[in-house]
């Protein structure tokens, strides 16, 4: 910088000095801040930069996350079908689209059992957001709430819950993916077509201890995919023919029906492929045991046929002579199935107005129960051999009459006694004197006694 010199203070105007030191002062501090400004300018740069990248990065993290989850929302209703229906309702509050998920998942097969009326108002909400339930069990609601009534109820019987809170059971049609329904509902009134039109995908349908719910046969076509039919209850309103069942052929593997106005023939139901129980106990259908030919019914391994049926289950026969041509068709129907298992609850019935029946006159009668005796009032049924069963020992089979009460006569063997020589011979033995010693009164009778032979009996066992 130019210094002041006072010597020479009359050659140089001090004016012109001062400002050219101005001057030069304001170079040097615009030098230096232009300096100091580049400096830092290249550190703010650098941090804007580095803020840049950063915010960039993480944009691009969000994009990603985003697309991964776009790409996880095929995949989350999958992994939710693992969890139990009380998880996923409480997981679906996590997001919009842990939302959206739940109500996509096949929820696994649980049951979801509708008892009260809690849990009729959690359907309600499930129908909509978590609305792919795959099995429900409808039962009663609890004191003092039913469920709706159905198209022309019982009016004795809607008089009866009519003080009750109805609470609408077409709302379970929502659930449109079921594939197990069990209904279970006394208070169930009239008809209910969605029960049958709803679910095309249901292969398992219970109907139990539902004494008015009318249905017929024939809306079974509304479940194309049914496997198994369980229909057990007993009721008059339940109707129909089992030919209707033919739109169900190729997929019936289980038949379970109890109603007295089913009707139909047995055979009707020979081709079914895949059936392998069949159970028309308590039905109309008719038909003869000896009219089911060897390729009928394939796969069959459980059969319980009704009283209508020769050879069927309470089936009634005319003569005591008659027996052996029953028992007989039975046994061989069993012998040329290998699959088929035994009937154990089969028996067959002397008709009440048979000519070989009679009376007991009233009388007492001491029986023994192998331990000790006891006095019984008879009845006929009680102490009158005119019931048969089958008995099965190893794998020989037979059969005995017997009394209701169960005082069997001695067995009428259908097959061979086993060599004496096999491996399970001993066995044989054991299993066969447990049935002999349960031989008492008829001890000796391969049949019912005459009437006759009966009296001698009972003054022998009273005297």
């Amino acid at each position: 910088m130019t210094r002041y010199n006072n010597s020479n203070t009359d050659e140089i105007n001090f004016q012109e000095w001062k400002k050219r030191v101005e001057d030069e002062c304001k170079a040097r501090c615009e030098e230096a801040i232009s300096s100091i400004t580049a400096h830092y300018g290249a550190i703010i740069l650098y941090a804007q930069q580095q803020h840049d990248a950063a915010r960039q990065q993480h944009d691009a993290m969000l994009r990603q996350l985003e697309a991964t989850f776009d790409d996880l929302s095929d995949v989350l209703p999958i992994i939710l079908g693992y969890f139990k229906p009380k998880h996923i309702m409480r997981n679906r509050r996590v997001c919009k689209k842990w939302k959206e998920a739940a109500r996509k998942t096949i929820v696994p097969l649980t049951d979801f059992h509708l008892f009260s009326r809690d849990r009729y108002n959690g359907m309600r909400v499930m129908a909509t957001v978590m609305p792919n339930l795959q099995q429900i069990t409808i039962d009663s609601l609890g004191t003092g709430n039913k469920w709706s009534d159905g198209e022309d109820p019982d009016e004795p019987w809607a008089r009866y819950y009519a003080d009750q809170t109805s609470h609408d059971i077409g709302i379970i049609s929502n659930f449109s993916k079921l594939r197990i329904l069990n209904i279970s509902s006394l208070s169930l009134n009239g008809r209910y077509p969605l029960l049958f039109n709803s679910f095309p995908l249901l292969q398992k349908l219970s109907i139990k201890s539902c004494n008015h719910i009318k249905w017929d046969l024939e809306m079974l076509a509304g479940l194309p995919s049914l496997k198994e039919l369980n229909c057990d209850h007993h009721s008059r309103y339940v109707t129909g023919n089992i030919n209707s069942l033919r739109v169900l052929k190729d997929t019936l593997e289980k038949v379970i029906i109890h109603c007295n106005n089913v009707e139909g023939i047995v055979v009707d139901l020979a081709d079914f492929p895949r059936l392998k129980e069949l159970d028309l106990f308590k039905t109309d259908v008719t038909g003869d045991i000896r009219d089911i030919g060897d390729n009928h019914f394939p796969s069959l391994e459980q059969l319980t046929l009704p009283k209508g049926v020769y050879g069927g289950t309470g089936y009634k026969f005319q003569r005591i002579s008659d027996a052996s041509d029953v028992v007989r068709a039975v046994y061989r129907f069993y012998k040329q199935r290998q699959m088929l298992k035994m009937n154990n609850s089969w028996w067959l019935r002397l008709l009440a107005d048979s000519p070989d029946c009679y009376e007991n006159q009233g009388w007492y009668l001491f029986l023994s129960d192998h331990d000790s005796p006891r006095q019984h009032v008879i009845r006929d049924e009680d102490t009158l051999p005119y019931y048969i069963c089958l008995v099965q020992v190893g794998y020989r089979i037979g059969y005995r009459w017997t009394t209701y009460g169960g005082e069997p006569c001695e067995v009428n063997w259908l097959d061979p006694e086993p060599d004496s020589e096999s491996s399970d011979y001993e066995k044989y033995i054991e299993e066969l004197q447990v049935i002999q010693r349960q031989v008492g009164l008829y001890r000796g009778f391969h049949q019912p006694p005459t009437e006759e032979e009966y009296h001698r009996l009972v003054d022998g066992y009273n005297g």
